[in-house]
């Protein structure tokens, strides 16, 4: 996997002071992304063990709130393996701090049993998660108001275990 940037001051992406990743590669390629960047599976640099240090180093002082997964699209089949662990990891040595990720895709869709981005990390992945923000960008429901979405398509959804417990 790779990524396009770890921002380790992030005040946009998220409650409070975080940090961010954005990983490659998305399959969406909604038009007027802000990262289209990010679209090559290959863009940036290789997400190695240094990497998950450096996230996991970056989190640690006390006015981090939490860690934002941002792409491209982590759900990508590609970017689930080595992200999957990476967020259990943040959960374990981090419990306090919450995770959020954004994605493309829908969660009652695409990430369930059966969804087309459904893979054996997936669930991991979600059960790590504190709040989801859901659906592709759509440019004609573009809507800067919105409390982190860029378009109204988009839900931002709270989960606990990997379900929805409320949704905005």
């Amino acid at each position: 996997m790779y990524y396009g940037m770890l921002k380790k001051f992030d005040v946009a992406d998220g409650e409070g002071v975080r940090v961010s990743l954005f990983v490659s590669g998305c399959r969406n390629c909604c038009p007027g992304c802000f990262q289209p960047e990010t679209w090559a599976f290959d863009y940036g640099e290789e997400f190695t063990e240094d990497t998950v240090n450096e996230i996991l180093e970056s989190l640690a002082p006390a006015h981090i709130q939490g860690f934002s997964l941002l792409g491209g699209d982590p759900f990508e089949e590609e970017n689930q393996e080595c992200l999957a662990p990476l967020l259990e990891k943040i959960k374990s040595v981090y419990p306090k701090k919450d995770i959020w990720c954004w994605t493309g895709y829908v969660y009652d869709r695409d990430l369930v049993p059966g969804g087309k981005k459904y893979t054996p990390f997936t669930e991991r992945m979600l059960c790590a998660m504190d709040v989801l923000v859901d659906g592709p960008f759509i440019q004609k429901q573009r809507n800067l108001m919105l409390r982190f979405r860029g378009s109204e398509n988009q839900r931002l959804l709270h989960l606990k275990n990997g379900k929805i417990t409320a949704i905005e």
